[in-house]
């Protein structure tokens, strides 16, 4: 193919996928993609000495679409010139000390000091642990968050600074601008030490030269598979502030930093199976099934292909050889399809109740739904958010009990959970049941009918309502059910820290006759323990953080709760 031709595929290509990723926090392709047309096309511009208007290869990210007020950067913010190569990275680095240190995936921040006397960057970011954890609070599966990075920009973004402090985003600095009259050595790790006693977190580092930087390439490696953290790659600077100044920078790069990014070890599998997954919302997600391979020291035989669009674009085909890697070292990708036969064949009805399954197209992307209401897997899905710990905390059924249950006709809406013993001599049968096993459920089920307002609004499983907004929404109402169910979309917006997404779906729920029918039934065999009113609380609008580990209750979430319910 022509070389410019190409060119001018690849850069509105580029430039589309770059927008929807500063812009909107959307992803059109992976970074492996992403990565490889990028170099791609700064090849072909090295051979041609062409650099067409609009190249991203000259631009930097794009300005963040907010309402947040905008303010000028005292220094421009500019990306990294990068490698995969060790040796080029070594070449960087010379003779020169360099600090070596984490590139962390996040949203980068610029902190200024209100009298100008500091101003430094770093960034922001969100823990693996805390990105599943929030995660898991989102029960439409379309809102859940893609990975750490989107949910990091999202909570900083924020105009309502309540929600972004309780997402436990974690900030990292790694370069101070400005600080006067400070004597920093012209060093650059002896600004990381003074910021360090300041209170700031500063990234990991190691300082190296080329001679030692082997032994700081083995330790990073094999950390950042242990880490908390997302990481793409590593960032070598210059320690001698005056030298790395004075090399100035192009139009996108400083000269004094070099990106780092692991060479993805890929390896070359067959497709064996496309297992279509279904979720609560309706959703069909495609899962890739291959034979099993060593990645990064783990086998691996499965990967999410997240959408039909990409199922679409790599075409896709059982028994076609396919490469796989582990994005960041961490999560099972296709990274190409060498075959590409596309023999496969979206289905046509939902793998669970083999009604309609159609494909629908949101955002540009297309996806596959179960078009069935009363399909089993919504069902399944829903009453395991319903007895789930934050719930209505039921022991003794698991997932594969109440999909038993709900194929005999057992259970039909919450409340039947509670008509259960109508059912013992069949359940006490079962294979994998028994009598110990159903006097311990009826037991649960006893406990389980002395909760709180909030539980039980959360586990209803309305869109987007996880358990802290449940508190926040009872806790407006006085935890009164009547003036709950009958709030207008209004009054639920209304409220700090709740938008309109969130309104229209409760009221939406609460104005279903169905769905009201099932939650008066629910209601029947509750009793609601009495929440103490704000203002005879003790320590009503004090914040509480928990740490260490706990020794009077089962974990940190009882412990939560016990201060929120009965101080």
């Amino acid at each position: 193919m022509d070389s410019m031709k190409r060119m001018k595929e690849l850069i509105p290509l580029l430039t589309q996928a770059s927008r929807a990723y500063y812009q909107e926090d959307r992803e059109l392709m992976s970074n492996y993609e992403y990565d490889k047309l990028y170099d791609e096309l700064v090849k072909l511009e090295a051979e041609t000495g062409i650099t067409l208007a609009g190249s991203p290869t000259t631009m930097v990210g794009y300005e963040a679409l907010e309402e947040l007020p905008k303010e000028a950067h005292e220094k421009p913010m500019l990306s990294l010139d990068k490698t995969k190569d060790v040796e080029t990275l070594r070449s960087f680095v010379g003779t020169h000390k360099t600090l070596l240190s984490w590139k962390l995936d996040g949203l980068t921040i610029v902190l200024t000091y209100e009298d100008g006397n500091l101003v430094l960057r770093g960034e922001a970011i969100i823990t693996y642990s805390d990105f599943e954890k929030i995660n898991s609070e989102i029960e439409d599966v379309d809102a859940k968050y893609k990975n750490p990075r989107n949910l990091c920009s999202g909570s900083v973004r924020q105009l309502n600074n309540e929600i972004t402090a309780k997402r436990n985003v974690h900030f990292y600095a790694f370069s101070l601008v400005r600080a006067e009259g400070v004597d920093f050595q012209n060093s650059v790790e002896q600004q990381f030490l003074w910021l360090q006693k300041q209170g700031f977190d500063v990234v990991e580092y190691r300082a190296v030269t080329q001679d030692t930087l082997d032994d700081a390439m083995q330790y990073f490696e094999h950390q950042v598979s242990e880490n908390d953290f997302p990481s793409d790659g590593l960032v070598a600077l210059y320690d001698d502030i005056a030298y790395g100044a004075s090399l100035g920078s192009t139009a996108k790069f400083p000269r004094n930093a070099f990106a780092f990014k692991w060479k993805d070890e890929i390896k070359e599998t067959t497709l064996r199976e496309i297992e279509w997954s279904p979720s609560r919302t309706g959703l069909i997600n495609p899962v890739a099934i291959f034979d099993p391979i060593e990645l990064e020291g783990t086998t691996v035989s499965r990967a999410s292909v997240h959408n039909v669009s990409i199922l679409k674009e790599l075409q896709l085909g059982i028994g076609d050889k396919i490469q796989v890697y582990k994005a960041n070292m961490i999560i099972p990708q296709i990274a190409e399809n060498l075959t590409r036969s596309g023999n496969l064949e979206i289905p046509h009805s939902c793998p669970v109740c083999q009604k309609e399954a159609r494909i629908l197209k949101t955002n540009e992307v297309e996806s596959l739904y179960c078009m069935n209401p009363d399909c089993q897997a919504k069902k399944i899905k829903s009453f395991t958010l319903f007895v789930s710990r934050d719930a209505m905390n039921i022991d003794g059924l698991s997932e594969a009990t109440l999909e038993k249950f709900i194929l005999k006709g057992f259970i039909k809406d919450f409340g039947d959970v509670f008509e259960i013993s109508r059912y013992k001599d069949q359940i006490v049968e079962m294979e994998g049941f028994g009598e110990k096993s159903y006097e311990n459920l009826i037991a649960s089920l006893e406990n389980a009918k002395h909760t709180t307002l909030p539980r039980v609004l959360y586990s209803l499983g309305i869109a987007n309502i996880g358990l802290a907004n449940a508190k926040v929404i009872c806790r407006e109402f006085g935890y009164d059910v009547e003036k709950l169910i009958h709030a207008s979309a209004e009054e639920i917006n209304a409220i700090e820290g709740i938008g309109p997404v969130i309104a229209k779906a409760f009221t939406d729920y609460f104005s279903n006759e169905e769905n009201l029918k099932k939650f008066h039934h629910l209601m029947s065999h509750l009793e609601l323990e009495e929440v103490k009113k704000e203002e005879n609380q003790t320590f009503a609008g004090k914040q509480f953080v928990i740490t260490g580990s706990v020794v009077h209750f089962a974990n940190r979430s009882q412990l939560k709760e016990f201060i929120e319910v009965e101080r």
